[in-house]
């Protein structure tokens, strides 16, 4: 009976998808009732996380965790997925996507995500992971009738399919290598002599940098970003980079622990290139949908740069990041589903020239966000990078720090770029009434925090140092 508390979250979220699936099948029409529950169920979720205690447990030989940290994560990908699926609602309709399987396969990534974050095995991490893509692969391709959906699903799977091949081979190998899937035999096994390990680590590495979009693993986002329907999209950009900054994190901190200078390296360059390549190729990108996924590679620059540090106070750095990081673009994506014209949603940077005379308020939201996901003081964005640069500079990295540096300075053109258009440019088009109204709650929200989160600059530091401290 204990093991099932353990894993109450997961047994709950498992059965509840049996039941709405037998729902959606036997009642017609029923995505507005299968959704509503969906919601229902995440939010249920949440209450019995909130209400497992916070003290580490492992169970199945083991393979399975709870602890603060899988809490954590728990919670913010399932506060997350609760906002950009409802935020989303009306766009799944008017785009004929309102098919009732939607929120079903959203919820089965979930629990994926929820095994990831809690595996302490190899194995179960796998099996995690793959729930996890199968259905993102499904998402990426859901509108079967449009060209761009399916040819984005299908570079994604492809590719996906592959990173996740390397990632297998490596779990072998560290297994031949150390005898044992468990991250705890491994972390004792593994050091600096036992060279095959060490190059099973790169593989893993791979696949992990693959699903956070990392470069040079990145080339799959721009393309699914821009073809898949926006509120694919937005899931896309927030909720896997949760479960995969998790992933990582606690590869470096449990099974990698011994090997620091092996993976540090690696880990830097990727962040670096990532930085790099996330503030150089979003200048001439004119699909917002494309930048924000430039934009997205660039972020996760950042939060490596944490991870990179193979320090507690940069993990944490990291996990600040990744959570601002979420409010963020929870916020970006809610105002794209208000530039509605005719019917018709617009993604294109000119449909934003001067909308500030017709739209205020939309583009106050537009300015508050933007000038957060460039780092501008006070804004919420500005302390996710000082908490990792501080981290960094910390640890001596003073190559990486003045890189970052250099790189959000440079983004900061493309962010500026946007907020010209909508204050300066000639008005072109007038947008439809917003009719979203959870839409609306959710740009007010992250506008809110965003705006507000520099008189309580440590809220999330708070939290953060308590995740390694259970």
């Amino acid at each position: 009976m204990n093991n099932l508390n353990i894993m109450l979250p997961e047994i709950f979220l498992s059965l509840s998808i049996f039941t709405i699936l037998m729902l959606g099948v036997f009642i017609k029409k029923s995505f507005n009732i299968i959704f509503n529950l969906t919601s229902l169920i995440i939010i249920t979720t949440i209450a019995i996380i909130i209400n497992n205690p916070d003290n580490e447990v492992k169970i199945f030989l083991e393979s399975f965790t709870r602890d603060a940290f899988s809490n954590y994560f728990k919670i913010l990908i399932l506060i997350s997925s609760l906002f950009v699926l409802n935020s989303s609602k009306n766009f799944i309709i008017e785009n004929k996507l309102n098919k009732f399987e939607y929120p079903i396969i959203i919820l089965l990534s979930i629990l994926g995500m929820f095994f990831m974050v809690s595996s302490n095995d190899l194995i179960l991490f796998y099996l995690g992971l793959e729930l996890q893509s199968l259905s993102l692969y499904i998402l990426a391709s859901i509108d079967r009738d449009n060209l761009r959906s399916t040819e984005s699903g299908i570079k994604y799977f492809v590719l996906s399919a592959l990173s996740s091949g390397l990632l297998l081979y490596g779990c072998s190998l560290l297994y031949g290598f150390t005898g044992s899937t468990n991250f705890d035999s491994i972390a004792e096994q593994l050091n600096t002599e036992n060279v095959g390990a060490v190059f099973a680590m790169v593989f893993i590495l791979v696949g992990l940098a693959f699903k956070v979009s990392a470069v040079p693993f990145h080339m799959w986002t721009p393309d699914v970003y821009e073809g898949a329907p926006t509120s694919i999209t937005s899931y896309f950009a927030v909720v896997p980079k949760v479960a995969g900054l998790a992933l990582l994190i606690k590869f470096m901190f449990i099974p990698f622990s011994n090997i620091l200078l092996e993976w540090q390296t690696i880990i830097i360059f990727i962040s670096i290139a990532s930085m790099i390549l996330g503030a150089v190729a979003a200048m001439v990108q004119k699909n917002l949908k494309r930048l924000l996924a430039y934009s997205s590679i660039g972020h996760i620059g950042y939060a490596l740069a944490g991870v990179a540090t193979g320090v507690i106070s940069g993990y944490q750095s990291a996990i600040i990041y990744i959570s601002i990081y979420v409010i963020m673009n929870i916020g970006a994506f809610s105002c794209l589903y208000l530039l509605k014209k005719d019917g018709q949603y617009k993604e294109n940077i000119s449909d934003l020239s001067g909308i500030s005379k017709k739209h205020p308020v939309l583009a106050i939201s537009f300015l508050i966000i933007l000038f957060s996901l460039a780092g501008v003081p006070p804004l919420g964005g500005f302390f996710a990078k000082f908490y990792v640069f501080v981290a960094v500079l910390e640890q001596q990295m003073y190559t990486l720090a003045i890189i970052g540096l250099v790189t959000t300075v440079m983004s900061a053109f493309y962010y500026l770029k946007i907020i010209k258009t909508i204050y300066f440019d000639d008005n072109v088009i007038t947008f439809d009434p917003a009719r979203n109204k959870f839409a609306q709650l959710s740009i007010i929200l992250s506008c809110g925090i965003l705006l507000t989160f520099f008189l309580y600059p440590s809220v999330f530091n708070n939290v953060a140092i308590t995740l390694f401290n259970s």
